[in-house]
């Protein structure tokens, strides 16, 4: 028999299925409604799966690369992805394990956040309309419609709140005192409809996502067993920090974005070139398609030669969203600036007018203006550490200012591995 997933992290199976098995041997999968049932439905035949994405961002970042890589597999397995765009859930916004209420955003807004996001899915997912093409809905079709009073008389009282309350991503919240509103409270609800939507339109009877929305997730399966008797299941993945325990994604810059135009080709190589040695071989399992052989060498590799075996990743993760030139000429550039000493104009740049810096640019201002670092503070003590550098020459103090020439370029470093250009205009 399969683990009781409630109380085991990750399924000690081999399962049947070439999606499952991939899933549990690479580390996504986490928690299953029912391990043993899903995988025989994977191995009847093509099984719809869906995911859903809010368009909270005109992007969409690298913490969202675990969801769209397990659609990727899916379909690469011979199944069915479906990519559901919360453009009536955005209105709400997902309260799961968050401190606080997330901003409302207008109907513009969201509209131009799904166009931002769509970019990404056609660089991992083949649309189309066989057995296997994936599909891309919006679930404001639906939800937009809905009369609110036949919505709770229909569909309300197959929801518990007792139940609700339990669930760790409300519990949590109302544990800290901070408030929950009853806008985000019917959250839950909104998206155990769309499984039964999906269900209903599309045959769909896997729902995946985040171990953070496994409350919501199970919500889905149990309306649509009471309302239509339908056997549906749910996939849990595994919610990712850095081996030293920070947010997948997040840099000192922010966001690490999916859209070019948030984030160049050559930041996204970069990210993944400065990934923790602790974490090279499971990010090399999750966001890249080598074989499990392959990534079993590289992370074997030890002190420089483990630079190797990054180098591989960010080619990897980079030629999948980015294709394979851009790829190639992040690692080009990468090679200038870190062997051979060299300057691109690739690097991200801060135009800065000349005529407002008549005195010359401070070196600290000049680190927070380049996104270097978040606060002058800090570059001070980056300074002070001799972690700080101009045009390759290490800064001689927090006083030191750049000579601000119109048409001139310079380039700033934040230790060995993070650069950027200011370009006085």
């Amino acid at each position: 028999m399969f683990p009781d997933t409630t109380e085991v992290a990750g399924p000690p199976i081999r399962p049947n299925s070439a999606f499952l098995r991939a899933m549990v041997e690479r580390g996504y999968a986490h928690q299953c409604s029912d391990w043993e049932a899903l995988d025989a439905r994977l191995g009847g035949g093509a099984v719809t799966a869906y995911i859903g994405f809010d368009a909270t961002a005109d992007s969409l970042h690298v913490g969202h690369l675990m969801s769209i890589m397990t659609l990727r597999r899916l379909q690469k397995s011979g199944h069915r992805p479906i990519v559901l765009i919360g453009g009536g859930t955005t209105r709400i916004g997902d309260p799961s394990f968050r401190d606080s209420s997330r901003p409302l955003l207008d109907d513009a807004q969201i509209a131009a956040n799904i166009e931002g996001i769509r970019k990404v899915f056609a660089r991992y997912l083949d649309f189309g309309d066989g057995p296997t093409g994936a599909i891309m809905v919006n679930n404001a079709d639906w939800l937009d419609g809905l009369g609110y009073i036949s919505f709770l008389r229909e569909f309300g009282r197959h929801f518990s709140v007792n139940r609700m309350l339990s669930f760790d991503s409300v519990k949590l919240r109302l544990e800290r005192e901070q408030p929950l509103t009853f806008l985000e409270f019917n959250y839950m609800l909104l998206q155990a409809y769309d499984f039964l939507e999906l269900s209903r339109r599309y045959g769909c009877s896997l729902q995946m996502g985040g171990s953070d929305q496994w409350g919501n997730i199970v919500n889905g399966i149990e309306l649509g067993r009471r309302v239509d008797g339908r056997d549906l299941f749910c996939l849990t993945t595994t919610l990712l920090t850095t081996a030293s325990g920070g947010k997948m994604g997040k840099t000192a810059k922010g966001a690490v974005w999916l859209n070019a135009d948030r984030l160049s080709p050559y930041e996204f190589w970069q990210f993944w070139r400065n990934t923790e040695d602790a974490d090279v071989g499971r990010f090399l399992r999750l966001f890249t398609e080598l074989p499990l052989e392959e990534i079993g060498r590289l992370e074997r590799l030890e002190g420089a030669e483990l630079n190797e075996a990054k180098k591989v990743l960010a080619d990897a993760a980079t030629v999948l969203l980015h294709g394979e030139e851009a790829a190639a000429q992040a690692a080009v550039m990468a090679r200038k600036i870190f062997e051979d000493g060299g300057m691109d104009e690739a690097l991200p740049c801060a135009e800065i007018p000349a005529r407002d810096h008549v005195q010359g640019l401070s070196v600290v201002d000049g680190l927070v203006l380049s996104g270097l670092t978040a606060s002058k503070g800090e570059a001070r003590r980056l300074i002070t550490g001799g972690g700080a550098r101009v045009d390759g020459a290490a800064a001689s103090d927090d006083q030191q200012r750049i000579d601000a020439q119109p048409g001139r370029t310079v380039k700033l470093s934040a230790g060995r591995k993070r650069h950027a250009l200011i370009r006085f205009v």
